[in-house]
């Protein structure tokens, strides 16, 4: 990966002095101030306050071992030390080309009272979007270690507003979110959005998870989230061995809602590109049979309406090349979909001819997207992966989509006496697993798109070949949920889940009234909306899933699915209230057009959008894809109008959403001069 660096300035400060107290740290604006001590029992805990004004209220620190002393109890600060940076570096494809580091940074270091021995450090990074902190185990012997408990405690007012998810449930993420006073939150997973009573938005998620596991939140009394570690089938929460550096814990802390959005944080916490050059990490739209295979109309089996065979291969293809779209998905290509047949990762369906369909795919300028469906038998796909990867290679696929279908905590595993066992899918074990996978694609110069994934916790900055996920509600459940996705819900993953990272939501469906399955079945959301989803959620890699003469019903729409992109030079949310409204601003990369999404949920607004990011003496043309004046997405989700303007850096736009509506825009330079 290229970097940019404006500036970098590493700086130590005195320090390994020894420490009386506790100790603190300010981001580069003097406005976040994080402070670390321990408690009259020697516990180590930490608070954190925007202003002056309380975000974190003291809480504990701490991690718990099966063997040896813990870094709990009985502690003391034995010395501390102060740095800071400010760097830029570079995304090879990203929401935003470029992301600024600038954070000041103390570690602190604890031992035992009376003992020399250093037991545990604690990292924080102090950001003006928030803080990271981590903690770091000596190696000591090296032996292995067991973590049983992990003591970390965000404590907030119990009447603070909180924006989540169940953390146990059986749905790997998608449910939808819940709004309510912290204190009814049992468990939760992160992002974990909230409000304070004094205004301040928090998100409280975790950066670089890599070996480890993903943590929920369990409020242990009113207020006091504690991060429970997700433990082994055996009841330990993490296996590893001294040295340890834990995940950082993350809290992100803005003004109002779109501070949070415009945050880099989590990134920012990661390890940078460990891959090398990635300029075959290619962003792009993709189309495939998934859509008609949930509706019914195709079949991921084997049989007479068997989505993946070579005729809808090259029908799929031809459609790509026409519209420009990069690649071709054909979910059930392989044998083993059917009742009692033998899975393979390897062997395709007898109606499918690989080589044949790869062939055609390069004569058109499109590749094939691969499909590896695991169904959770991890030990299955690993003992095949290999090969499996070997086989996309030579047919020259660069992405492909993973699955692992079935409910929470069925990840299948052999332990060390040959039993069969089940891991959670955010487990240490899930943890480990999909960063092999990652790194065996990344042998092949293939990239990931993840479903039923561990949480985003920035990892693509370190593996850029981890281009999206799914873990959320998607648009599926326009079929299969019981209770579709409401409006809110596009509002609402705008300002939780995508707090985490670049989601695989699928967007983009024109029929929005249909039969599927024998039942009728409505989406959400009016066709502008639909338009709107390709910029307010991100994703480097985006979908085009509705049947072809969907679209061709409605050309003139269709076109800003064909124009706009997947790959950014910047990105800006403009305006927004957590579950109700959200509007994003993103510029190509390497490029002059800006693209707009606006989104609302059940409720008819107006917003007024000021384009003040646009560059000063210019003239642009904006094209508006809105609702039109009747439309609704429950009883008129096809009104909509397109039209023209000259727009440049002072023109505030009006744009009308209604209920369940959305709209999108394109601005491009119409010349010299301004409006």
């Amino acid at each position: 990966m290229r970097s940019l660096t404006s500036a970098i300035i590493c700086l130590v400060l005195p320090g390994l002095a020894l420490a009386a107290g506790g100790h603190e740290v300010v981001s580069p604006d003097g406005a976040l101030e994080v402070r670390i001590d321990v408690d009259g029992t020697g516990r180590p805990v930490y608070a954190i306050a925007l202003d002056e004004e309380p975000v974190i209220l003291r809480s504990r620190l701490g991690l718990r071992f099966r063997q040896g002393r813990g870094c709990d109890t009985g502690l003391e600060i034995n010395r501390t030390r102060q740095a800071r940076a400010d760097n830029t570096w570079e995304q090879p494809w990203g929401e935003r080309r470029r992301v600024r580091d600038h954070h000041n940074e103390l570690l602190v270091e604890f031992r035992a009272r009376g003992d020399a021995d250093v037991v545990c450090r604690v990292r924080v990074r102090a950001f003006d979007d928030g803080v990271g902190f981590r903690y770091e185990i000596p190696g000591q012997d090296g032996g292995p270690i067991d973590v049983v408990e992990e003591l970390t405690e965000f404590r907030v007012p119990p009447d603070a507003t909180a924006w989540w998810q169940p953390g146990d449930d059986a749905f790997k993420y998608e449910v939808l979110y819940t709004e309510s006073p912290v204190v009814e939150i049992e468990n939760a997973h992160s992002p974990l959005t909230m409000r304070l009573p004094s205004g301040i938005y928090v998100a409280l998620h975790e950066a670089a998870l890599v070996d480890y596991s993903a943590y929920t939140l369990e409020q242990t009394a009113p207020g006091v989230l504690r991060t429970r570690l997700r433990a082994w089938s055996d009841g330990v929460r993490v296996k590893t061995q001294a040295p340890i550096v834990t995940p950082w814990r993350t809290v992100q802390v803005a003004r109002d809602a779109t501070g949070l959005l415009n945050s880099n944080l989590v990134l920012n916490l990661n390890e940078p590109n460990k891959l090398g050059d990635v300029d075959w990490v290619e962003p792009g739209k993709y189309v495939g049979v998934w859509w008609a295979i949930h509706l019914g109309r195709k079949t991921w089996e084997q049989g007479p309406d068997h989505g993946a065979t070579t005729a809808e291969a090259k029908r799929h293809i031809d459609f790509a090349a026409e519209h420009g779209f990069d690649g071709v998905l054909l979910e059930g290509w392989n044998v083993g979909w059917g009742e009692g047949e033998a899975y393979s990762f390897l062997e395709a369906t007898p109606d499918l001819d690989l080589e044949v369909v790869a062939a055609y795919a390069a004569e058109h300028g499109v590749r094939l997207v691969g499909h590896h469906e695991t169904f959770g038998d991890i030990p299955a796909y690993e003992n095949a992966i290999g090969d499996a990867f070997d086989l996309y290679k030579s047919l020259g696929v660069r992405q492909v989509k993973t699955g692992y279908v079935g409910s929470a905590g069925s990840l299948r595993r052999i332990d060390d006496n040959g039993n069969d066992v089940r891991e959670w899918h955010d487990s240490q074990y899930a943890v480990r697993h999909q960063l092999r996978v990652l790194e065996e694609a990344a042998r092949r110069k293939i990239s990931i798109n993840t479903h039923e994934p561990v949480k985003d916790t920035g990892l693509r900055r370190t593996y850029p070949n981890w281009l999206t996920r799914e873990g959320a509600r998607g648009q599926e459940f326009a079929v299969w949920g019981q209770l579709p996705n409401p409006p809110d819900h596009i509002p609402m993953l705008a300002f939780t889940r995508m707090l985490a990272g670049p989601l695989d939501f699928t967007p983009g469906l024109f029929d929005l009234a249909f039969e599927a399955r024998g039942e009728q079945r409505r989406v959400s959301s009016t066709l502008a909306r639909q338009l709107a989803l390709y910029v307010v959620l991100y994703s480097p890699i985006h979908m085009v899933p509705d049947l072809f003469e969907n679209y061709e019903k409605y050309p003139d729409a269709f076109q800003f699915i064909v124009d706009v992109p997947t790959d950014w030079e910047e990105s800006i949310a403009l305006a927004g209230a957590v579950g109700e409204f959200v509007v994003m601003a993103r510029r190509e990369r390497a490029g002059d057009d800006w693209y707009i999404g606006a989104v609302t949920d059940e409720q008819r607004r107006v917003l007024t959008v000021p384009l003040g990011f646009l560059d000063d003496d210019r003239a642009y043309i904006a094209t508006i894809y809105a609702d039109g004046e009747d439309a609704d997405w429950a009883s008129n989700s096809h009104d909509y109008a397109i039209s023209e303007k000259g727009v440049g850096r002072k023109t505030v736009l009006s744009l009308k959403l209604a209920a369940g509506g959305g709209a999108a825009v394109r601005i491009r330079p119409a010349g010299g001069g301004t409006e």
